[in-house]
């Protein structure tokens, strides 16, 4: 099996394994326990809890483990929101948002909030022009990811914070989920931002929400003590342990890494690029790990079902989206449905080898041959 879907899933890494049976073995209790063993569970999910602030540059007490980026987008999205309704209910967002923010947002509109998408330019970067006309008294939200998950372009974060600092009524939440492992970012910038540890190598189930001290937002769990106000219940102390020694060797080997996967990106855009009927969207300023594409005349799907068949994973949008839709983010890109139904996504990752990205180049051949029979 060839593995090209690492933007949906990264293998979780052998020291996060690692940390993650340690804690568990070492630390039976519950860290919310009046008694020894929560105190030193306690005390043990601190210690992670400053390991991982530091890792982030964000202070401990702006750190909330949650159990992934799609539970800290509805709790920061939904919190923030209803933390100001009685400033205003209009918010900001682009087309190029995951189905966990895209979603939220169509549930606040269906409590009567007012959702406005930025248009994108080429190069898929939210128009900051149009932000700063759309901005207004009652914005109490813009909602943008570091780097989208279907075609890897990183938003322009901190000149939108800068356009907020003439409306400090309005939040900034940034889902940065695909920014580990792919760039360096400033998790400072923004109110709140959104991590899922699978991402990085950590663990499924585990992930974090920053949120900067002093904003307020309302808790969406309610009753019970715990290590956090805004996320009541009990803390999964391994968990966070594997999510920090993920996170830790994510940043120590990103440039060599990074190295790695622009060389691999590089070696499958000129492959492409010598085959007519082929299509990459991903722009170049996209990050080299995700690389979005279509082939002309077939469906993403067929695409990548034809290649699963062959025994290369690709995806078709992001994993959590529904299936057998055009590309919201490929349709925003190009004004085409043609080609946000023809789209699938490959992902490499350090991990990747020579072998498979040629392998990838024959399947396709292969695919383009029949097709034309």
């Amino acid at each position: 099996m060839i593995y090209l879907d690492y933007t949906a899933n990264m293998p979780a890494a052998r020291e996060a394994l690692n940390a993650f049976v340690e804690a568990e073995a070492r630390f039976p209790g519950n860290p919310n326990a009046h008694h020894a063993a929560g105190r030193e569970a306690a005390a043990y999910l601190r210690d992670v809890t400053e390991g991982t602030a530091a890792l982030l540059g964000v202070r401990p007490e702006e750190i909330i483990f949650t159990s992934g980026a799609s539970e800290s987008n509805s709790t920061a999205i939904l919190g923030l929101a209803y933390a100001a309704r009685h400033i205003g209910r209009h918010i900001l967002t682009t087309p190029l948002e995951h189905a966990s923010v895209s979603g939220c947002l169509t549930f606040l509109q269906e409590q009567g909030y007012e959702v406005d998408v930025l248009h994108t330019d080429r190069q898929g970067r939210l128009d900051l022009d149009e932000l700063n006309e759309l901005l207004r008294p009652d914005t109490v939200l813009l909602t943008l990811c570091a780097v989208d998950s279907e075609l890897g372009i990183p938003q322009p974060v901190r000149e939108a914070r800068e356009l907020l600092s003439a409306h400090p009524q309005c939040r900034l939440h940034v889902d940065a989920t695909q920014a580990p492992g792919k760039m360096a970012f400033d998790y400072t910038l923004a109110d709140t931002v959104s991590l899922s540890a699978h991402k990085f190598g950590g663990l499924n189930g585990s992930g974090l929400l920053i949120k900067k001290s002093g904003v307020a937002m309302e808790p969406l769990i309610h009753g019970g003590v715990s290590s956090t106000l805004y996320r009541s219940g009990t803390p999964a102390v391994a968990l966070a342990a594997s999510l920090r020694t993920a996170l830790s060797i994510t940043q120590e080997r990103l440039d060599e890494r990074l190295d790695t996967v622009r060389a691999l990106n590089a070696r499958l855009r000129k492959a492409l690029a010598a085959r007519p009927g082929i299509t990459v969207y991903s722009p170049e300023n996209a990050v080299p790990h995700i690389l979005n594409l279509g082939v002309s005349g077939i469906r993403g799907s067929a695409m990548r079902d034809k290649l699963d068949r062959r025994g290369i994973c690709v995806s078709v949008k992001s994993a959590c989206s529904v299936e057998n839709t055009p590309s919201r983010a490929v349709y925003a890109l190009t004004g085409q449905r043609r080609a946000a139904l023809e789209a699938f996504r490959v992902s490499l990752s350090h991990q990747t080898t020579e072998e498979e990205i040629a392998r990838l180049i024959e399947a396709i051949d292969e695919i383009r041959t029949e097709s034309t029979i």
